[in-house]
């Protein structure tokens, strides 16, 4: 019997991420087209029903989320006094930049112009495995951004010794409204996904290399509630955060 409540609990979880976020993933970097059945009639009324039925627990994955990034800009501040590069409002502007130079490099089917942006070993696997196996099959992915939306720290991982937090990473949420779809190269036909902009989530990790970070792994929002249900791993000795004085 408490396998099967287990069981409906991962099923219930799963439906209400799916819901919970504000799009399907995008292909983009990342390599998932886009679901076109959310767009659709039929899609809307069933992801509606879905929102009505699981309403409590999509309540308790926000309010889950919602500590995870509380927690995170905490320690993000505590990192600061240790490392600048721990600085949320710098960290903030370079997820948006790296953010846009991926998809740039993304539309231009060329990796390597991103190369600065990315982790070698993520930006080589993004053009063998999905740009590359496209162009092969004749198909191209149209991924345009409109705008960069909300940026949601959702964990930590301190790797190194203390003052040499190199390989450290963190992964944020990141919505913004854009447009992703694959067509045929020769024809212009849409043969997965659907033109028009949407508001999408998707979950990066950034690594801090040589005192920079960059793009680690691109993931899609449904795993989102993993990371903000995973502990932060900081150095055992780490400041408290300097409070602003009164008046």
């Amino acid at each position: 019997m408490q396998m099967r409540w287990r069981l409906l609990l991962v099923v219930l979880m799963a439906a209400a991420v799916l819901v919970l976020g504000p799009g399907p993933a995008l292909a983009g970097p990342g390599g998932k087209i886009a679901s076109a059945f959310a767009k659709t009639l039929f899609g809307k009324i069933v992801l509606g029903a879905l929102t009505i039925i699981l309403l409590p627990l999509i309540v308790w994955i926000m309010v889950q989320e919602h500590r995870a990034s509380k927690r995170a800009l905490r320690d993000l501040a505590r990192l600061r006094e240790v490392d600048p590069a721990f600085d949320w409002l710098t960290l903030k502007d370079r997820v948006t930049e790296s953010f846009h130079r991926v998809h740039a490099a993304w539309g231009k089917e060329d990796m390597a112009q991103a190369s600065e942006w990315m982790t070698e070993w993520y930006w080589q696997n993004q053009q063998l495995a999905h740009l590359n196996r496209w162009a092969e099959q004749g198909l191209v992915n149209r991924c345009a951004v409109k705008s960069v939306g909300r940026i949601r720290p959702l964990h930590l991982a301190c790797r190194g010794a203390q003052g040499d937090l190199s390989g450290s990473r963190v992964v944020v949420a990141i919505t913004a409204n854009m447009e992703d779809y694959l067509e045929e190269r020769a024809t212009g036909k849409v043969v997965e996904g659907k033109k028009g902009y949407a508001d999408t989530e998707t979950v990066w990790t950034f690594a801090l290399q040589g005192g920079r970070w960059r793009v680690a792994t691109i993931e899609e929002d449904a795993v989102s509630l993993m990371y903000a249900r995973m502990a932060n791993e900081l150095p055992a000795v780490l400041p408290e955060v300097r409070r602003a004085s009164a008046g």
